[in-house]
């Protein structure tokens, strides 16, 4: 759900054409709107008061659409971390109008130009909004984090709750945290760390205008305080998801470990950033090293992040563990549901099995439901990235026609290859009959198509031999970093 930022607006007519191109829906039906606003004036019957616990929020300074607030205090040698989630089926009825739209869109979509909620704004960034100074419903999930890392859901409830504050990433100093914030990051760190997981969080891009005029994609550093909030929604989502499992249901975030034909093409396009893979470690040992700070390893953790066949979701199957081959561990998202839809089923589940209550039907027959429509929702959210990563490439070499670039090959099908370039995080297809994966090439812009998003380039020169082993033919598209 992170997509580049464009502060000065030098994609807004690209930006229009790929709303109008995918049908981004740029409001809700009216009978929706209608539905939301009724529902925002309800007031919670059935929750505890907690607004005496401290909560805070955790974000973007620009966010709204707040899911999450914190609080942790020690428990022995335990933390517990009471992790308030947005109630959002306090407001969303089964099959009224929110609903069938909700279950339309999937999740909200995001554009550097602003983004198509998942529910209307009167819910997401109000009434449903964690947002500090009133009252909010929310669940809580109490997660207690042993000494070691290891996470266990303790309980969950519905109750009232009243953030503190709303804290920013880029301003956020230690002590508007609860004390224990940094032993609890460096645990859920050091857990991950004993795990073998490897979660890859590249840094945001954003385009940023030239001194001499043009413009270049940068990466936005990447903040330590990012990191540790990302650790109170892991911690969260493998207790819940390990809570589920116990009680035989829920729907679970899956992915599997990259091939070994994409491990040779992510190792040629190290070499054509320059970045030194030793031969004998593996991907997850050599990307835990990467520094997000450094453009060249930033554009390589985006390839990485893209390899293979991604993440998706699998209802709970007698007999089988899920598995998520980056966190390295059973999980489910659990802490989005102002932006995911399945997750705020997955929430109902886990208020369920936590408070010894069956899970509702209707919640078990979403489960088999909601991973043919999340797979929708993140292929349209997913190309509605790369179109807008295209235009960007497009955007900023306008003016470089007749530039020579060089590039290194990472696949090839014997007519064509993609190459990466060298010195910018790029990757493009190109006609090259016998180019070999892990050759360098040089390649002159010829021409762009802005309507199309599209970078023309042609070889300079025959194709020289591969340099190292070859990754298999006809293999996809490798990494999309600037």
């Amino acid at each position: 759900m992170k997509t580049l930022f464009d502060p000065g607006s030098a994609l807004a007519q690209g930006l229009a054409a790929i709303r109008t191109e995918f049908q981004v829906p740029a409001n809700f039906p009216a009978e929706v709107v209608a539905a939301a606003e009724l529902a925002a004036k309800r007031r919670p019957a059935d929750h505890l008061d907690r607004t005496g616990l401290p909560f805070v929020t955790l974000d973007p300074a620009t966010s709204t659409d707040l899911d999450q607030a914190l609080w942790i205090e020690a428990s022995g040698p335990d933390l517990l971390l009471y992790y308030a989630i947005a109630d959002v089926a306090w407001f969303v009825d089964d099959g009224d109008a929110i609903d069938v739209e909700a279950w339309r869109r999937g999740e909200t979509l995001y554009l550097p130009d602003g983004k198509a909620g998942l529910y209307p704004s009167v819910l997401s960034e109000a009434a449903a909004s964690l947002l500090p100074g009133g009252s909010r419903p929310a669940i809580i999930f109490i997660v207690r984090i042993g000494a070691d890392g290891s996470v266990r859901l303790d309980g969950a409830e519905r109750a009232i709750i009243r953030s503190r504050a709303k804290l920013a990433y880029d301003s956020v100093q230690p002590a508007d945290l609860p004390a224990p914030f940094a032993e609890f990051s460096r645990r859920m760190r050091d857990a991950e760390a004993r795990r073998g997981a490897a979660r890859v969080d590249p840094p945001e891009q954003e385009v940023a205008a030239q001194p001499g005029g043009g413009y270049r994609l940068v990466f936005r550093p990447r903040l330590a305080s990012e990191a540790s909030n990302a650790a109170l929604s892991l911690a969260t989502n493998l207790a819940v998801a390990d809570a589920l499992l116990a009680h035989g249901t829920g729907l679970f975030r899956v992915m599997a470990e990259p091939d070994a034909p994409a491990v040779a093409r992510l190792r040629l396009t190290a070499a054509a950033f320059g970045i030194a893979w030793p031969a004998e470690a593996t991907l997850r040992q050599f990307e835990t090293g990467l520094d997000p700070n450094d453009p060249p390893q930033a554009a390589l953790m985006m390839a990485i992040r893209r390899v293979g066949s991604g993440a998706s979701y699998a209802p709970y199957r007698g007999g089988v563990r899920p598995w998520h081959a980056a966190m390295a561990a059973t999980y489910a998202h659990a802490t989005a549901p102002l932006r995911r839809l399945a997750d705020r089923y997955v929430v109902r589940a886990a208020l369920a099995v936590a408070n010894g209550r069956p899970v509702p039907d209707v919640v078990a027959e979403a489960f088999e439901k909601l991973p043919a429509v999340m797979a929708r929702a993140d292929a349209l959210a997913g190309r509605i990235d790369r179109a807008v990563i295209d235009l960007a490439e497009a955007v900023l070499l306008t003016g470089e026609e007749g530039r020579i670039f060089r590039a290194v090959a990472t696949d090839s099908d014997g007519k064509s290859a993609t190459v990466q370039l060298r010195d910018a995080p790029v990757v493009v297809r190109i006609p090259a009959h016998g180019l070999a994966p892990g050759a360098a090439i040089d390649l002159r812009l010829t021409g762009i198509d802005m309507a199309k998003r599209k970078i023309m380039f042609e070889p300079l020169q025959a194709p020289p031999p591969s340099l190292q082993t070859p990754a298999s033919p006809g293999s996809p598209r490798a990494t999309s970093g600037g």
